[in-house]
């Protein structure tokens, strides 16, 4: 095992990145841009480390929330990053193929052609979240291999037993020249943002990407944010509450609201909130009857971020807000702090409220009730612009409107969350939400440089047309015939 190798299977150092980065853009160089064989085999390799190390992911994953069923992690993760590399794969050939364009009139008739070529951009820097560990680094990796990039990654500190398994599986299936995970803490997380990569990609909090894009700016290093925000729901009238609720509620416990498009709050037409509320709680305990000793019920990451949210529901008590708790299951002041918070919905908070002005990320769904659907569509359009919007409703004409009067970075009809499984569609965020995207076709086009290339005609047109100095009448009648 050479020293950088060693380096990166513990916590890196700020000199371990620039020196891998020295080496796996010189290797990039060397290579030229990478064959579909290579590329094809990169991805081979990567669901190769998913499907043989299943257990010990679920472990590690575990390990780092102290409580997340493998059931969850297989679900959520593996099979949905296993689904987008065989997706890749499948597509690679065409994605790579040269994109035929329009030559000028008249060039094109005399042999002229145009081409748009994706080429690989060299070395992806990509900084990953804690909340899914797994999937959020092969995700982007799979379009960063499938353009032909080399890659660095450097996964949350929150999660330390999957970044150091990650750095051990990595260093078995890859040279570190090809890819490599870098863990280490905050002061890394730093560094890394601040090397000239040739695209950098980050997930997380908008506090955190200004900082990362404002470092990636002193090399005018390309970046992909995906950042999150407060994502809406609306429930219209005309749509089953029983069905709109029982999707909502399912989608919000989804590794216990830490998704970054998980649904924040809720427009519930006014006459249908306590029906709403009863369904939400029927079904949250069909699904988890205990919270407590239940390992399909995810825990908060760490003790500061479930201390957050607590925060927020005290500051909505104190309020005066309704707050309606979901589960049944009595938790002693130490798990609310240290591991579990019971699902509640906040009823009809104040813009005031600490609730209303963050992302919540956890077990915390407001609910605010409303008479005409314009109104929800003013008040979404008064904020910065979410990753997600979710509307029910049976209407097309109404699904219409929202979609049209309304700016996110995706959106659902009728469902929660399944536009990001769409290996086909591009997933991002747009304003506050992000910047750029990635899957699929997107993805390759994100981490490609795209370079147009022209072929000459044979036929130098300049001089038979008379367009060369020194200029004459025939110079001033071709003219005269273009710019009218």
């Amino acid at each position: 095992m050479n020293s950088m190798q060693a380096a990166l299977e513990k916590n890196c150092k700020p000199e371990d990145l620039t020196e891998l980065l020295r080496v796996q853009k010189g290797d990039f160089i060397e290579e030229g841009s990478a064959s579909y064989e290579v590329r094809v085999d990169r991805l081979d390799r990567c669901i190769k480390l998913l499907v043989e190390n299943v257990d010990a992911i679920c472990v590690a994953v575990e390990k780092d929330f102290g409580c997340r069923s493998p059931r969850v992690t297989k679900m959520s993760e593996i099979a949905t990053s296993l689904t987008s590399l065989r997706h890749a794969k499948k597509h690679l050939k065409t994605w790579m193929k040269p994109e035929k364009r329009k030559s000028l009139f008249p060039l094109n008739l005399l042999g002229a052609r145009s081409q748009v070529y994706y080429q690989a951009k060299g070395v992806v820097g990509l900084m990953t979240p804690w909340n899914m560990p797994v999937s959020m680094i092969f995700s982007p990796l799979t379009d960063i291999i499938a353009a032909g990039n080399r890659c660095m990654i450097k996964p949350s500190e929150f999660t330390p037993a999957v970044s150091h398994l990650m750095a051990d599986l990595f260093s078995d299936y890859f040279d570190f020249s090809e890819v490599a995970i870098c863990p280490g803490e905050v002061e890394v997380a730093m560094a890394f943002s601040q090397l000239p990569f040739d695209h950098l990609i980050f997930t997380g909090a908008s506090s955190v990407g200004k900082k990362v894009m404002l470092a990636a700016a002193q090399n005018l290093t390309p970046v992909t944010l995906e950042l999150g925000g407060k994502s809406p729901v609306i429930v219209s009238d005309n749509y089953e509450i029983t069905k709109a609720a029982e999707s909502i509620i399912t989608a919000k416990m989804l590794n216990a609201g830490q998704v970054c498009i998980s649904p924040d709050y809720v427009y519930v037409p006014e006459g249908k909130v306590d029906q709403f509320i009863s369904v939400c709680k029927s079904t949250f305990t069909e699904q988890y009857p205990t919270v407590i000793d239940n390992p399909d019920y995810v825990s908060i990451i760490n003790e500061r971020n479930a201390q957050r949210l607590q925060r927020y529901l005290d500051d909505a008590k104190s309020s005066g807000c309704e707050v309606v708790e979901l589960s049944s299951s009595e938790l002693d002041a130490s798990d609310i702090c240290g591991v579990r918070i019971p699902p509640n919905l906040v009823m009809n908070p104040s813009d005031n409220c600490l609730v209303m002005q963050e992302e919540i990320f956890g077990p915390i769904l407001i609910i605010k009730s409303y008479t005409k659907i314009n109104d929800c569509v003013d008040y979404i359009n008064d904020r910065p612009r979410p990753l997600a919007l979710y509307l029910f409703s049976d209407d097309k004409s109404e699904q219409e409107y929202v979609l049209t009067h309304t700016t996110s970075g995706g959106a659902a009809i009728n469902d929660i969350a399944v536009q990001f499984a769409c290996d086909d569609m591009p997933f991002g965020g747009v304003g506050d939400s992000g910047m750029g995207n990635y899957h699929g076709r997107e993805g390759f086009k994100t981490f490609s440089h795209s370079k147009a290339v022209y072929r000459g005609s044979k036929i130098n047109l300049a001089k038979l047309f008379g367009s060369l100095p020194p200029y004459g009448d025939k110079v001033d009648k071709m003219l005269d015939g273009q710019l009218k």
